[in-house]
């Protein structure tokens, strides 16, 4: 019988991860110790009003980045000073859970990051209080799935990361296990 494919970022988390929280945090059960729940990418383009090809290559381009089909964003209202009517396409998102999800949380940590101009680290003040952080990027050519030829505007994107963590210390020592690099105090 073959061997089934397991990530390895998932491996690390049951092999390691867990005992390492357990003691951390005096947790009396592994079922206590937080896990990544889901990644949330999202990418607003305000200039989608005007140009509506941006949203299809800011799919495609998503897609190629995560593996999994992004879809658009509509607008909920009419804002005037924006230009923005009621069911306009303005972003593209993708959700991603299981084993996508920490094969992209591998491929951001090990490649994309340290591509990031001047990398010192990500900045920790990005915690809600209730165990999740969201990580802003700039551009998203950082990814190599990406062909920068190809990139008709630079765009940035926010990726929430929400885990089952209760508070933002336990959330911060999980992240750090995983191997997202906090900037040193």
């Amino acid at each position: 019988m073959a061997a089934t494919y397991s990530p390895r970022l998932k491996d690390r988390y049951k092999a390691e991860i867990v005992d390492n929280l357990k003691k951390q945090f005096q947790y009396t059960s592994a079922m206590q110790v937080p896990k990544l729940e889901k990644i949330c990418i999202n990418q607003g383009i305000g200039d989608a009003v005007s140009d509506k090809k941006m949203i299809e290559s800011a799919v495609k381009e998503m897609t190629t980045i995560t593996g999994q089909k992004a879809v658009p964003t509509y607008s909920t209202k009419d804002i005037s000073n924006f230009k923005l009517r009621k069911g306009v396409a303005i972003g593209v998102r993708v959700t991603l859970r299981g084993d996508k999800m920490y094969e992209f949380l591998d491929r951001l940590i090990a490649s994309s990051l340290p591509r990031i101009r001047d990398f010192k680290g990500v900045n920790d003040k990005g915690f809600d209080g209730r165990g999740n952080y969201t990580l802003g990027i700039t551009e998203q050519i950082i990814f190599p799935e990406i062909d920068i030829d190809k990139v008709s505007k630079i765009q940035g994107m926010d990726i929430t990361f929400v885990t089952s963590a209760p508070t933002d210390k336990e959330a911060h020592a999980l992240l750090t296990e995983f191997g997202i690099p906090f900037k040193k105090k």
